[in-house]
């Protein structure tokens, strides 16, 4: 442990000698840079072809309309008549009409479902390949049935969306971001068979350099480790040569929609955020960290960086594992990974914390399991609800099951950062708190800096995982998170949530009808576009 201490504490030391490195890390990094700018000039280069042609083609300038008008029609009757949530139609419908041509190009490349169709097939059957591998206990749920009627209906539902029921389980819960990743370095010392870790956003600095000294050691020792990130979160902030290093020490690596792969229908929009680590199958952990330096604090970019997490122990790692599994097999492009290989190691002792692991993706678009399971824990809170994102830009139906559950009596308290990552969304969110604060939602700001938890909790229940409240994660990107039941576990989770708590501002309505008008314009624009934030 005291070893441990030193390494975090060395870690520290690491950042006073980043200015020495900073000309090596931006030459690794630029290329990376590059490859995400080609892509956005792609898109630009395409979108500018298409504006300029009714100035180049002055003599045909009616019949460009009259084709324009025509796709038009086609792109409003297509929307009309799909089945994903109005709000969804009506932004694009509204992009059509202010942008009439670049927006019939917007929605080529970021609205249709025919661009992703082949890759989103292939990706059902492999999710159906692993949930072969997925048990349901009728007996167990029948018992947690007859001990919670009332928890029983979100847990059919999540059971219908097969995602099993699981006992057994002991969970570990981590405020910080720090103390999540001093718990998976502790777990990583331990591990004997093997390791898997998916995350979103890999950087080089401090805790990268604390994982990948272990993880080497433990390949060592002739521990497996299969190693997965999102391309777009790693493109940037790791060495160009990254990937082919880690396969020379000895990792089996994969990597999720490399972007260079779909510029020209920009799958790219569509991200695995998913954070995962396993451990011999026994122990799992899961949280809205990432391997990052500023998610554990050791560098300032937002005040204090507020993250949260779990450690799982028990049967429900196994779903987990069937999770990330899954992943693999969608980077790979088949379905041939041996599930049984990475079953449990040992037993659990009886224990009555039910979980069910989650997880969602485009490729479940037409029923949106996790939305529909925070509008449940929504719809059947009794006395309180309190939910952490840094991001709020929600759809009507999650807005109304919000007010809904404030007329109902319920305490609904949403908190957002005070510093934003992001300064665009921020304005978002900012904008999505009047309808709410109007109608008894209360809303608080993270004052000591940016708070990233992604968290929702009633006095039943909780889930921890990587879900923001925002379109991207209900429709776009790949999430996972862990549901529990049990009111140790959600006392745990409210008092930290009552201490953050204090540490807020709260938004009153009179406050938010004062905003700058500029300010409100710029919303009223950007909400245009939100389904693209």
């Amino acid at each position: 442990m005291r070893d441990r201490e030193s390494r975090i504490a060395g870690s520290k030391e690491y950042h006073n000698k980043i200015r020495e490195e900073l000309t090596g890390r931006f030459k690794s990094n630029l290329s990376g840079f590059f490859s995400v700018c080609l892509v956005g000039f792609l898109v630009l280069f395409q979108i500018g072809i298409i504006i300029l042609l009714p100035f180049v083609l002055q003599n045909i300038t009616v019949y460009f309309y009259v084709v324009l008008e025509i796709f038009s029609i086609v792109l409003i009757l297509n929307l009309v008549n799909d089945n994903r949530s109005p709000s969804y139609k009506i932004s694009w419908i509204c992009i059509a009409l202010v942008l009439p041509i670049s927006g019939h190009i917007m929605y080529l490349l970021w609205g249709g479902r025919d661009s992703t169709k082949r890759l989103d097939d292939n990706i059902k059957h492999i999710m159906r390949h692993g949930q072969m591998f997925l048990e349901h206990d009728n007996g167990l749920a029948e018992e947690f049935y007859n001990k919670k009627p009332l928890e029983a209906r979100v847990s059919k539902y999540m059971t219908s969306q097969n995602f099993p029921l699981y006992a057994n389980n002991q969970i570990a819960y981590y405020s910080m971001g720090e103390d999540a990743f001093e718990a998976i370095f502790n777990e990583l010392e331990k591990a004997e068979k093997f390791i898997l870790i998916n995350f979103f956003i890999v950087a080089e600095g401090a805790i990268w350099d604390t994982l990948h000294e272990i993880l080497l050691k433990k390949i060592k020792e002739g521990v497996e480790v299969k190693f997965m990130y999102d391309d777009f979160g790693a493109k940037i902030r790791t060495d160009k040569h990254f990937r082919k290093k880690l396969e020379q020490e000895g990792f089996q690596v994969q990597i999720f929609n490399p972007i260079h792969k779909y510029t020209d229908k920009l799958y790219m929009n569509y991200r695995s955020h998913q954070k995962i680590v396993v451990v011999d199958g026994n122990v799992g952990f899961t949280g809205g960290y990432n391997i990052a330096d500023e998610y554990a604090n050791l560098i300032n970019r937002f005040g204090t960086w507020k993250d949260n997490g779990i450690r799982v122990e028990g049967d429900a790692v196994w779903g987990m594992t069937v999770t990330f599994l899954q992943m693999w097999e969608v980077c790979q492009g088949t379905a041939q990974i041996d599930y049984e290989k990475y079953r449990p190691s040992r037993a659990f002792p009886k224990s009555d914390t039910f979980c069910h692991v989650v997880s969602d993706g485009p490729a479940y678009n037409r029923s949106n399991p996790i939305e529909n399971i925070y509008q449940q824990m929504i719809q059947y809170s009794e006395q309180y609800l309190v939910i952490t994102t840094p991001y709020l830009i929600i759809e009507d139906d999650m807005k109304r099951a919000l007010i809904t559950a404030v007329q109902s009596g319920v305490d609904v308290r949403i908190i957002t950062p005070y510093i934003p990552d992001k300064k665009h969304v921020k304005l978002l969110t900012n904008y999505n708190y009047g309808y709410l604060l109007k109608h008894g939602v209360r809303i608080y700001e993270y004052k000591p800096g940016f708070i990233h938890a992604k968290t929702i909790l009633n006095e039943k229940n909780v889930i921890v995982g990587t879900i923001n409240m925002d379109y991207r994660s209900f429709y776009l990107h790949y999430e996972n998170g862990v549901w529990i039941s049990d009111k140790t576990v959600v006392g745990k989770i409210k008092a930290d949530m009552d201490k953050t708590l204090e540490q807020c501002e709260e938004v009153s309505y009179e406050e938010w009808l004062q905003r700058p008008l500029f300010m409100k314009m710029k919303q009223v624009f950007l909400n245009m576009f939100s389904t693209l934030m």
